[in-house]
């Protein structure tokens, strides 16, 4: 009883499957954590000079951080939320996860952006 080879080639094709979803999913959190470092830094030290400075109201001191963090958070919480979808759905762990990076890294365009018509239109 020999081998006719395409068991090994179902194994090779897997193998190479996994990889390529490792591989999706290594380079988009990269990616989305490097368009999220940007933002986070700056709208970290504006809310930290807003909550220090003298001559901001109360109301101000308080709803920029929270803004500022949601801004930052959203992307990760949409991420978890579609890889616990995937894996609700019975998917492999990595295979909900390449939807879930993919989230991540379109969802974190948004603060990049925010942060990059910040800077384009402020005085």
């Amino acid at each position: 009883m020999g081998d006719d080879g395409t068991t090994e080639a179902r194994r090779e094709r897997a193998r190479a499957e996994r990889l390529t979803e490792g591989l999706t999913v290594a380079v988009a959190s990269v990616l989305s954590f490097a368009l999220l470092a940007g933002p986070a830094v700056v709208f970290g030290a504006t809310a930290w000079h807003l909550v220090t400075g003298t001559g901001t109201t109360a109301f101000s001191r308080v709803s920029a951080p929270v803004l500022f963090l949601a801004l930052v958070t959203l992307p990760l919480l949409l991420a978890r939320m579609v890889f616990r979808s995937g894996r609700r759905r019975g998917n492999a762990r990595l295979t909900a996860a390449v939807p879930a990076a993919l989230t991540l890294l379109g969802s974190s365009v948004v603060p990049f952006a925010a942060l990059c018509l910040i800077v384009a239109y402020a005085d």
